[in-house]
């Protein structure tokens, strides 16, 4: 086999010696806006503490079910397999712009029957007439960059920051499955115990309703008692199916994020009639760790760092491109004269080609890429500025359902003592029908707000976890 000669291979190494010029900005990390690392202003030390946030949140419910669902979804869910395809094809265009910082080579073999403009060419030049023959070849091509104004190095910069934007990218998608996962969950358990809360108020009013029938059949109150008494227990008995019908949509919703169809939804959960409740303070951490931990927030900034390098390549453009080209080989029209000098042939020196003097489409190609930049810095400030705003919100949002679930299960309290005191009452002859039928009432709306609250408060804990980032460290990348 021939071996390409030694000049070629000094030739490369010059040519890397030089490559030491890098036009374009070098990238810096961007500040956050203004008072975007102060702690958090919705903070409320009596639901939450400044501890940093597990990544694994979801475990501080404690509820091996759930952790169950966590994991199955973040290993099926159909959006984060197609984001991990998505970021296997960012790698692969990683690999491809480093392929650059390497010689290109081909290795061409021929042999056309027929006539070779050159070759006629030169037999006239010499008084010979054109011929018809075979023309044979094989070579071996080397070509190099000469990397002086630093282009391929801020191609390669870029790409791989475009490779880490899609990777943050995919683990917000983490964070949106576990915090969905979660929520489908807590819709599940939550819903069941709204509807053991209708049963259970069924079963009062239903019973208050008999108590009403007999005494009507003694002759204590009228029909028009007991038709109040009974359209009660209707309305509360209508509410159920609406719960039930709530709890399967659920379910089905569940099993897309986990990647099941409908008939594979997980209806074992069907027996979970208690909402998932926190046993300690959640904590949250500050705005620093905020923005270091959120995904959407790596992605902005990966995403200014990519527009920064695609400066310095639209820069490069502004200058010479220099290649070092060689080639070795062999080109006669007999197979027998390929190995030998006389159909030798080879050849080694720079390319050069620059666009000049009509600069204004590399210019403005420079001006496009600093404006996209400039967006992109925007565009972080942006990103920091609502991932913050998200946050405060989820706090204050669960902070005020903290405080509400709080004063209703103390007015259901009270309302299930009127209650009591409303049915001995009724029964020893000191209470009208209606004011029992108004305590009835009463007692059954409060139960049901309280578990419509409890129901609340949990999807309002999900959401300050889901605003705060967590659920995508410690997983494969």
């Amino acid at each position: 086999m021939r071996r390409v000669p030694w000049v070629i291979a000094v030739a490369w190494l010059i040519g890397a010696a030089l490559a030491a010029c890098r036009v374009g900005p070098d990238y810096q990390a961007p500040a956050p806006p203004p008072h975007a690392e102060a702690p958090l202003v919705s903070l409320d030390a009596a639901a939450e503490s400044p501890a940093p946030p597990p990544d694994d949140w979801w475990r501080l419910y404690e509820d091996p079910r759930l952790d169950a669902l966590v994991r199955e979804a973040l290993q099926a869910n159909r959006s984060l397999i197609a984001a991990d395809a998505n970021f296997a094809a960012a790698r692969a265009v990683l690999s491809s712009a480093r392929a650059y910082r390497y010689p290109a080579t081909s290795v061409a073999a021929a042999g056309v029957y027929g006539r070779d403009a050159a070759t006629d060419e030169i037999l006239e030049l010499g008084g010979h007439s054109p011929q018809t023959l075979w023309l044979l070849e094989d070579v071996i091509q080397a070509a190099y960059e000469v990397d002086l104004f630093g282009r391929v190095h801020r191609a390669i910069e870029g790409a791989a920051a475009g490779a880490d934007a899609v990777a943050a990218a995919r683990d917000g998608v983490k964070v949106l499955v576990a915090a969905e996962t979660a929520r489908g969950f807590a819709a599940v358990c939550a819903l069941g115990e709204q509807v053991e809360v209708a049963r259970q108020s069924l079963e009062v009013v239903s019973r208050e309703t008999d108590i009403v029938e007999r005494r009507h059949e003694a002759g204590a109150n009228s029909v028009f008692d007991v038709t109040r008494s009974q359209a009660l227990v209707a309305q509360v008995r209508a509410g159920i199916p609406a719960l039930e019908g709530q709890r399967r949509a659920a379910l089905f919703e569940l099993a897309a994020i986990l990647g099941r169809a409908p008939a594979d939804a997980p209806n074992e959960l069907q027996s979970c009639v208690t909402a998932p409740r926190l046993v300690a303070l959640i904590p949250v951490g500050d705005g620093t760790a905020l923005i270091k931990r959120r995904p959407d927030v790596r992605q902005a900034e990966r995403r200014l760092a990519a527009a920064t390098a695609a400066i310095g390549v639209a820069t490069a453009d502004l200058y010479p491109s220099i290649r070092l080209v060689g080639l070795y080989g062999g080109a006669a029209s007999r197979l027998s004269e390929l190995d030998t000098n006389l159909g030798r042939t080879w050849g080694i020196g720079p390319s050069i080609s620059w666009t000049f003097p009509n600069m204004a489409g590399p210019r403005a190609r420079v001006r496009q890429a600093k404006a996209a930049q400039a967006a992109a810095l925007a565009s972080f400030d942006s990103v920091v500025l609502n991932a913050l705003k998200e946050t405060e919100q989820a706090l204050a949002l669960y902070g005020a359902a903290l405080a509400q679930r709080q004063a209703l299960g103390e007015a259901r309290d009270k309302l299930r003592l009127a209650f009591d005191m409303a049915h001995d009452q009724f029964l020893a002859g000191a209470l009208s029908n209606l004011d029992l039928l108004t305590s009835e009432q009463s007692r059954v709306a409060a139960d049901a707000a309280v578990a419509a609250a409890d129901a609340a408060l949990v999807q309002d804990q999900i959401a300050v976890f889901k605003a705060l980032g967590g659920g995508w460290r410690g997983q494969d990348r």
